[in-house]
Parts: C-alpha cells; structure tokens; sequence
C-alpha cells in the first residue's frame, strides 16, 4: 500500500480511536509508520533527504519504544503494509500531519496520565514526534530547494 494511504488511514484511526489504550496504539502505529516511511526514504528516496529521513526513522523508532507496544493481529501493523512511497512531498505533507496530530493526541494522554512513570513516558513520545515533525519539514524545505533550482536551470 503506498504511503499516503496508509497516513490517512493512520489519521483516520487516531482521531476514532477510543480509550486510552486504544489512542496509545494508534500513536504507536503512527510513530512505527513513520518510521518505516523514513527508512525507506533513507534507502530509496533523494539524495538530499537521505540524511533527514534517516533522522526520522531514528526519532520515529525513539518513539515507539517510549510506548507500550500495543498487542497486533497479523496485518495490523499498518507500517508493515508500506508497499510504496509514491509522490514523495504528498507522502511527508501528509506525514507532517499526521505527526502534528499525534502530539496533540500524546498532550491529552499525558495530561490523563494515572502516574508519574506514564506522564513522562507521553512526554518523551511528544520530544519525538515533535523532532520527527521537524525533520519532516526540513526535507520538504528540501523537496522545494531542489525543485527552485531546477526551475532556475531550466529558465536561466
């Protein structure tokens, strides 16, 4: 399945998702999805974003383990199903997103957190998809240099 797909399904699981146990694995299915999304940047995607992407995959994986990893049947590890990235700057808009929601999403469980052990671990995961937002960003920043400079060739 490609990437934009599979964000927006993400996106769509996150702000259904009921309880506190189900909110926390769909924010753990958003960071490992990041993750792969990064990895296969890193191997397959420009040259220029190499370095970001694999920043992201290291944030992304940070993460994940900061959570509790959710309890998955076979196929719902929505990351696993990643077949393609397709058009690379709808991939990481659409990933920018869906990161941005996951904060917002770890900001209501770390506020109703039972205990001081799972406040801090909701707040490590938000230092994560904060910076994996940013890196995110820094290779769209990228995408558009690259496309600006092509244009400046073409006309020059």
């Amino acid at each position: 399945m490609d990437a934009v797909r599979l964000v927006v399904t993400s996106r769509r699981a996150l702000t259904t998702a009921g309880g506190m146990p189900e909110l926390s694995a769909e924010v753990w299915q958003a960071q490992a999805l990041a993750q792969a999304i990064g990895g296969r940047l890193a191997v397959t995607g420009p040259p220029e974003l190499r370095g970001e992407a694999l920043g992201l995959t290291e944030l992304a994986g940070r993460g994940c383990r900061v959570l509790d990893t959710p309890r998955l049947g076979p196929g719902e590890l929505r990351a696993a199903l990643l077949t393609e990235l397709g058009d690379t700057r709808q991939a990481l808009l659409h990933l920018g997103g869906l990161l941005g929601e996951v904060g917002i999403a770890l900001v209501g469980m770390a506020s109703s957190a039972e205990d001081e052990t799972a406040y801090w671990q909701c707040v490590e995961a938000i230092d994560a998809a904060d910076e994996a937002r940013d890196r995110v960003l820094e290779m769209l920043r990228k995408l558009a240099d690259r496309d600006r400079a092509l244009a400046e060739r073409e006309t020059g």
